[in-house]
């Protein structure tokens, strides 16, 4: 019953941390954070592929990603990236240009398993553009801006924590070149206020770049004007699942499969997968792919979007995070959005939870041995985040805070978006024009 008492009252920004034990994602044991206000760009005559931006493209995708160095860039994260391509064609968009590890220098840098053996082969993705370094995602960001649609950024790699602070953690660039949550987000600080953008990032300590909502990504200094979201493999204190070197993409468990299933409703092997449509709307938005990532994933992950992040940032006591867990989940649900609705169903009804309970009682209920592994830890901990997440979401929306509720409203709006609205927004508002040239710089 102690450990129970303490596993519930954990949870929060650090929600479990003591309770679920991660196997650590490899990274360098040297990072050396990189500033990049000054940094100027160096060109590398090894990667001079053109990529340009359709101008009546109703969606600008952006991807990123791959390890840091051969040793760590396994060949899971470029399979991810072959899986996004096949979700966007399945949904009807073009390829968007690909940045990826050592990009296009022929170098072997994927690493894999064959036959027990560790091997080690040339990335091979289709529209690779360049490296995923500072140097191509800059001007690219740049560009990107220029755009009159809304963007999609996809980031598929390793994250590193920031012992000193949780909230500016970093993503993994090639060549060990780690980029942190305020850099990032003084990209974004540069983009017009009236171009949304959305991020699903699947790294480790992933869920620090939430912070991305604030102005030069410092909770400090204000929520930015420009629309913002995110979704993310975990919370910002956690390790993440996924990198293997592993080849079987029928063994892949992790987020970003997950999410991607839910979105498109095909998984990566191409099979079909219920409907993640719980508002009955006709299209899939991405908080209804977080949604069904939540249940979907059979992992230690702990996801969390930019809205859910900003609401369990308002619970300020461990008291006030007790309290809640000790209502009846039953009327929890029924306030709840269809999304939060099926999430806290489908993992309740999985552990035989009584609804007219409390979360804290349900658990001081289980029987011995219900709780096998920490899959089943995460899970609990999962209903338990959305349980807090869909109380202080009321509490917000009824008071008297103008502020809050119009900085809450603007998350859940921009995380209720989806491809299919876009296209048909950016279809509608098409205008004739004289044909142009697509915009064109030269990859690093």
């Amino acid at each position: 019953m102690q450990k129970w008492a303490l596993f519930l009252g954990a949870v929060g920004a650090t929600l479990a941390s003591q309770f679920i034990h991660y196997q650590s994602e490899r990274h360098p044991n040297r990072v050396q954070s990189v500033s990049h206000a000054e940094k100027t760009c160096q060109k590398s005559a090894s990667q001079k592929n053109a990529f340009a931006f359709q101008k009546d493209a109703s969606q600008t995708f952006g991807v990123f990603g791959g390890g840091g160095a051969a040793s760590y860039n396994e060949i899971a994260l470029e399979k991810n990236v072959l899986y996004f391509q096949r979700t966007l064609k399945k949904m009807g968009f073009s390829i968007p240009p690909i940045f990826f590890a050592n990009g296009t220098s022929g170098e072997k840098t994927v690493r894999y398993i064959d036959s027990d053996r560790e091997k080690f082969k040339s990335p091979n993705i289709p529209n690779l553009q360049g490296a995923s370094t500072y140097d191509n995602l800059r001007p690219w960001m740049r560009e990107a801006g220029k755009q009159p649609s809304p963007i999609f950024f996809y980031f598929t790699g390793h994250g590193v924590l920031n012992e000193s602070n949780h909230n500016n953690n970093q993503l993994m660039l090639w060549k060990d070149e780690a980029l942190s949550v305020q850099d990032f987000t003084q990209l974004l600080d540069q983009l017009p206020q009236n171009l949304p953008f959305v991020t699903m990032m699947s790294q480790c300590y992933s869920g620090s770049f939430a912070n991305l909502i604030y102005k030069a990504g410092d909770p400090n200094r204000g929520v930015a004007l420009q629309t913002r979201c995110g979704f993310f493999a975990t919370i910002k204190t956690q390790p993440s699942v996924g990198c293997t070197p592993e080849v079987n993409e029928a063994d892949y468990r992790d987020y970003s499969s997950s999410f991607f299933a839910g979105l498109s409703g095909r998984d990566r092997t191409g099979k079909s997968v219920a409907s993640a449509d719980y508002n009955k709307d006709g299209r899939v938005s991405y908080a209804e792919a977080h949604a069904f990532a939540k249940v979907d994933e059979q992992t230690t992950d702990l996801p969390i979007s930019t809205s859910e992040a900003w609401l369990q940032e308002q619970v300020t006591n461990r008291t006030l995070r007790e309290k809640l867990l000790t209502q009846p989940i039953a009327p929890l649900a029924k306030i709840a959005r269809p999304e939060q609705r099926y999430v806290i169903n489908a993992i309740s009804q999985k552990y035989g939870f009584d609804l007219g309970r409390s979360l804290t009682g349900n658990v001081k209920s289980l029987k011995e041995g219900t709780v096998k592994s920490q899959e089943d830890q995460a899970f609990i901990t999962r209903l338990s985040m959305e349980l807090i997440n869909v109380a202080m979401e009321y509490r917000v929306k009824s008071s008297k805070d103008q502020s809050a509720i119009a900085t809450l409203n603007r998350l859940l709006k921009c995380e209720s978006g989806n491809w299919a609205i876009a296209k048909a927004a950016t279809q509608a508002n098409a205008k004739p024009r004289n044909a142009t040239q697509p915009k064109q710089f030269k990859a690093k």
